[in-house]
């Protein structure tokens, strides 16, 4: 599929753990691509002065894997670059392993290297990143008092129903509240979403 689709032009540079992250999105993005080097990024500050200065040009896109290692280093760019410069793109919970390793990691999940070409395209759909029309402009978050009266947030059981919610859009389990204020608006309405809580709460 990559060889006979047509690289898809993004303006934002594309954030990612590893060169294996970066050799499975380069047949598919027309786009800056940066490593992280996973947690060396810890102690390179002229790898992180150079992402905060490219993200304040022109912006970044933050794509790492779904475990808890991924979740770590998309919070430490987070909180060291301005959010109004980051998109943040999620990729499912699939469980299994990458073809080039001997077995699956702690947590038994497959990175963005190991992710189909489906997969990764809906992902950065969900993020507002449509493949036939590139970046949309950035929509508002759902504010925290919505979250807190629909049951996602602050309240008794809202952890277990945000779970169960990232399950049905096919986002990572270990979203905060944070992350689906800002990602769900873009994937669907307040109705929708009414909607959809209905459905979840009635399996």
């Amino acid at each position: 599929m990559e060889n006979s689709q047509k690289r898809i032009k993004i303006k934002e540079t594309i954030i990612v753990e590893g060169k294996y992250d970066k050799m499975r999105l380069s047949p598919l993005f027309d786009a800056n691509i940066i490593e992280l080097g996973g947690f060396q990024i810890y102690n390179n500050k002229d790898r992180l002065a150079l992402i905060r200065r490219i993200a304040e040009k022109n912006g970044i896109i933050i794509l790492t894997d779904s475990d808890s290692a991924g979740f770590r280093l998309r919070h430490y760019l987070s909180s060291a670059v301005p959010k109004a410069n980051i998109k943040n793109v999620f990729i499912p919970n699939v469980f299994g392993k990458e073809k080039r390793k001997a077995k699956p990691g702690k947590e038994n999940l497959i990175g963005v290297e190991g992710m189909s070409t489906e997969i990764l395209l809906d992902a950065f759909r969900k993020a507002g990143i449509d493949p036939e029309n590139g970046s949309e402009e950035r929509k508002p978050p759902f504010s925290k008092a919505f979250l807190y009266e629909i049951g996602l947030s602050g309240g008794e059981g809202s952890a277990a129903l945000r779970k169960k919610l990232c399950e049905f859009y096919s986002l990572p389990a270990m979203l905060s509240a944070n992350s689906l204020a800002e990602i769900l608006p873009i994937i669907t309405t307040e109705e929708e979403l009414l909607s959809s809580l209905e459905k979840i709460r009635n399996l």
